[in-house]
This record gives C-alpha cells, sequence and structure tokens, in this order.
C-alpha cells in the first residue's frame, strides 16, 4: 500500500494538481478505480477514483458517493469547488485537460502495483523506481529530467520546476516526444549522435521554438540503444557536474531499462540480491560476474555507506542509494548497489591500478552531494582494494569494521578507509576475541575489576589512565583531574589488590587490554 503523496509525487504537474486534501497526503491508495458517472456510484476505502464521464460540477454525485465510501481520492477534469470534496472529506485532484486518463490510470496503477508488490527485500533494495532516480538525476544536474526508451516514449520525469519550455511539456503530456520537435533533433543530429555512443549532446537553446538549453545522454547495452536521458535547463544554469552526473545516470539506467524489457517483476531485485550475496559470501564471484558484466580475476573494492539518524530515514536512504548508484556508475561501468541491514554498499569491480586516491576522490564526493542537496549526514568508509572479486567479501568487512570505528568516535571526517583506523579496528577485534574468550583471561584482572566495582570504581580508571599515558603520572593526573600522589596510590592499590606486576611489559599490557573490557 502506498500513499496519495507517493502517487503524486510520480505523477506531478501538469498531469495533476491537488484541489484540497481533507484528510491530508498520507492517505493510504490501495487501488485505482475508473467511475463512469452513469454507472453505479459506488467506491472502496484507499480507491483513487478516476471519474471520467463527467467535468466540473457534473462531477459532484461521484465525489460525494467516493466520500461516502472512503475513498483516498477523486480525480476529475475541470474546475471544480473544492468545497465538495471538503464535504465529503475525500482528496480532490484535477487532471490537465491534454492528458489521457489512460495514461493517468497507468501511471497511478504502476506506483500503487509497486507498493502491493514491495516492501524491502532482505539482501537488496530495488534500484527500479525510474522516477526517483530522475528525481535525483534533476538534483546532481539542477536541471528538469525525463528518460525515455528508444521510441520516444517517456518512462519517468523528475518534479516540475520553474521554465518548463515547450517540448518537456508537451512529452510529459502526451507520454511521448512531440512528432514536430522529434523532426528538428533528428534534423539536427542530436538522435545520431546519442545513438552512437556514450558522451554528452548538448543542445543550445531556441526561444523562437520553444526550446529551451539541454543535455542529453544515451542509454546503451553495448552498441545496442535502450533510451536517452534528457536534462532541460530551468531558471538556473546547470550544476558544474552536470555532465558527470549525467554519464553516471545512463550507466546506472542501463541495467534497469534491460530488466523491464526482459525479466518479469518478481526478478527485478536479481542484480541487488546478487552482490548481497556474493559480500555476505553465500555466492560465487563467477555468478555475479555474468551478471555484471566484471571480471573476476580483475581487483575489487567495497564501499559503505552509513546513514546517520534523520527524519524520514527510509525515504532519503532510497534517495541516498540512487545518488551512490549514479556516482558510482560514473567511475566505473560495472559498478553495483545494495542495501544490507541498513547500509548502502557499492561494490566497484575492474580496477586499475592505483585506484586509491581515485576511489577517495569518489567517496568523498558522494558525501559531500548527499550533505548539500540531501541535506543528510553521511559516512564512508572504504573497505581494502582485494586481488580478486571473490575476496569482495573480505572488502565489505573492512568497511564494515572501519564503519564501526567511525561510529566510536576514532575519526572525525566523513571518509575513512582501514588505513585511517587501521589500530581502532585491530584492538577492537582483539577486544572482542577477549570478550568471547574467558578462557585466557588473567582472573586476578577480573577479580581486580570485581574489586573496584564494588568499592567506588576509582582504581580500574587510574590503573587505565596511567598505561596510556606509558607511566606518566603527571599526565594521567591530568587526564582525570586529579593529583599525581592519588594517581600513584591507586596505581599501587591497584597492584596489591590484583597481585599483578606492573613492572612486567607483558603483565601491563594484558591489563591495558583486559581492563578494556
Amino acid at each position: 500500500m502506498t500513499s496519495l503523496r507517493h502517487v503524486l509525487a510520480t505523477l506531478g504537474e501538469p498531469l495533476v494538481e491537488v484541489v484540497v486534501a481533507p484528510h491530508g497526503l498520507g492517505v493510504s491508495v490501495s487501488d485505482v478505480v475508473i467511475l463512469d458517472p452513469e454507472d453505479p456510484l459506488e467506491a472502496s476505502p484507499g480507491d483513487l477514483v478516476l471519474v471520467i464521464g463527467a467535468r466540473g460540477r457534473a462531477a459532484a454525485p461521484a465525489i460525494r458517493a467516493a466520500g461516502r465510501g472512503g475513498a483516498a481520492a477523486v480525480a476529475v477534469k475541470g474546475a471544480t469547488g473544492a468545497d465538495v470534496a471538503a464535504d465529503a472529506g475525500v482528496a480532490l485532484l484535477t487532471v490537465g485537460a491534454e492528458a489521457r486518463w489512460e495514461q493517468v490510470e497507468s501511471l497511478a496503477r504502476g506506483v500503487v502495483e509497486a507498493a502491493r508488490a514491495g516492501g524491502e527485500a532482505a539482501g537488496g533494495e530495488v534500484l527500479g523506481d525510474l522516477f526517483a532516480l530522475a528525481q535525483t538525476i534533476a538534483t546532481l544536474t539542477g536541471g528538469l529530467v525525463s528518460i525515455e526508451d528508444t521510441a520516444n516514449r517517456v518512462l519517468a520525469y523528475s518534479r516540475a520546476g520553474d521554465e518548463v519550455d515547450e517540448l518537456r511539456r508537451l512529452s510529459i503530456l502526451g507520454r511521448e516526444g512531440p512528432e514536430r520537435y522529434l523532426a528538428m533533433l533528428r534534423e539536427w543530429g542530436v538522435y545520431q549522435r546519442l545513438r552512437a555512443g556514450e558522451g554528452i549532446v548538448w543542445i543550445d537553446e531556441r526561444p523562437e521554438l520553444g526550446i529551451r538549453r539541454r543535455i542529453a545522454a544515451g542509454i546503451h547495452a553495448g552498441t545496442q540503444p535502450l533510451g536517452t536521458i534528457w536534462v532541460q535547463e530551468g531558471a538556473q544554469p546547470l550544476t558544474e557536474r552536470a555532465e558527470t552526473a549525467l554519464l553516471g545516470a545512463s550507466r546506472a539506467l542501463a541495467p534497469q531499462l534491460i530488466r523491464a524489457r526482459t525479466l518479469p517483476s518478481p526478478e527485478l531485485r536479481l542484480r541487488e540480491d546478487l552482490l548481497a550475496s556474493l559480500l555476505e559470501g553465500r555466492l560465487d564471484a563467477e555468478s555475479v560476474a555474468d551478471d555484471i558484466g566484471a571480471d573476476p580475476a580483475r581487483p575489487a573494492q567495497v564501499l559503505a555507506f552509513s546513514l546517520e539518524r534523520s527524519g524520514n530515514r527510509q525515504l532519503r536512504r532510497a534517495e541516498l542509494v540512487h545518488l551512490i548508484a549514479v556516482h558510482t556508475a560514473a567511475y566505473r561501468r560495472s559498478a553495483l548497489v545494495s542495501v544490507i541491514g541498513g547500509r548502502v554498499y557499492a561494490l566497484l569491480p575492474d580496477l586499475p591500478e592505483h585506484s586509491d586516491a581515485a576511489v577517495l576522490a569518489l567517496a568523498r564526493e558522494i558525501t559531500a552531494t548527499a550533505r548539500r542537496h540531501l541535506d543528510v549526514p553521511v559516512r564512508a568508509a572504504l573497505g581494502g582494494v582485494v586481488p580478486r572479486l571473490s575476496e569482495a567479501a573480505a572488502s565489505r568487512g573492512d568497511a564494515d569494521r572501519v564503519l564501526a570505528a567511525m561510529a566510536r568516535g576514532h575519526w572525525a571526517a566523513d571518509v575513512a578507509s582501514l588505513a585511517d583506523v587501521r589500530a581502532e579496528v585491530l584492538l577492537s577485534e582483539v577486544l572482542a576475541y577477549l570478550g568471547e574468550q574467558p578462557r585466557i583471561r588473567d582472573p586476578r584482572l577480573t577479580a581486580l575489576a570485581e574489586h573496584d566495582a564494588e568499592h567506588g570504581g576509582i582504581l580500574v580508571p587510574a590503573v587505565l589512565a596511567w598505561l596510556d599515558a606509558f607511566g606518566d603520572v603527571r599526565a594521567a593526573a591530568k587526564a582525570l583531574n586529579i593529583h599525581p600522589n592519588t594517581v600513584r596510590y591507586r596505581v599501587r592499590r591497584a597492584a596489591e589488590v590484583s597481585g599483578v606486576d606492573f613492572d612486567d611489559p607483558a603483565q601491563r599490557l594484558l591489563t591495558q587490554l583486559q581492563l578494556r573490557l
């Protein structure tokens, strides 16, 4: 089940506009039904009712009937008073005069059915919501985005913005490029360049024709064209990174358009599930390599991203997934993104030699873009580069350890690699091993910790501060904000209680580790 807000975000202007929503836009939509006023006026809870046989005030009886049945919303053509819908307690939408009812029904039903079949998979998150990806591309490029197939049918588009030109308006309303404009684009050689291969094509502004400046990129599977992404410039210029973002988006979209053509809906999660299985060590690398076009014998690396606590966490994570997919695809064509346990993982296969600096820059750009455009804090961790794809799970493990160290406050920046926090990671793993193996702990230190807990808890902190300061009493006293003589007394007393010889380096090391538990 989805919300009216999500349906509206998908359809958007110029197809539909909200006139009134007595119960807000969070109401649930469970079905899309067509209602002709000549038919029995009936509706059920959660229905989005499309009134196709009446305009304006003539639709009032259908609106009232929808309200009585508990419908979520009613869509009509033509101006009508909001008072009828408000009295009926149902949301009212107006549909653009040029829009076709079958177009509205198809889009709305697609959203509802996707939600009905959806939810999160245990091992991956679908990257198949083209409308959400179109909105991500719009954010990264600063323009108005539409995605078309090779027949110039509009598959998805970003939300309406300012300065929509005539070409975009007519394409969205008609769900395909208007022939007059398509002929001009063909005449200018635009489609020939788009279908020739990868690359960004610029189309200059033509005010006399109702065309604003835009850029476009072809979507390809090898040499096979799959479609086109168009980015129209609005009131503000496109961003400096618009071309790079568009190139990444064109690569990220290719697998989705292939799946849309060839796979039944239950298999739409295939690539994400394969990646999750690989990173969890449940699948051999050759199976994934065949699907994503990666060489299993080449080096690979995993990046892990953690979204910090924020409102609308689930929505923000979906947006982050698309953002990461666009950026990583621009860097490596066969990059793959999935969600496991609330974290977003990106696999970078077929890495060239000396890629460390480029991958670090990529991670920094993703976190900065997420903070700037999504307004969410994101941490990124770089797993180690592994020599073969079959060892990707080890790189993922590295990235998880780095994120854990960052969460404990051992690294202030948004991005870290294993080299940055190796000492903290190693220490935490040693402590974890000690925690799981009581047999190898020193019982004298266990007794010291128990004694200290019963007598004010002052000895263990003093010993740890003293050890951390390499025996510098004054530094330990300053860290604890007590007198140096107090530190000396407490360390001496701890030695008496435990029987541990603090003059022995091995016993000092064991004490420092075990007392950290």
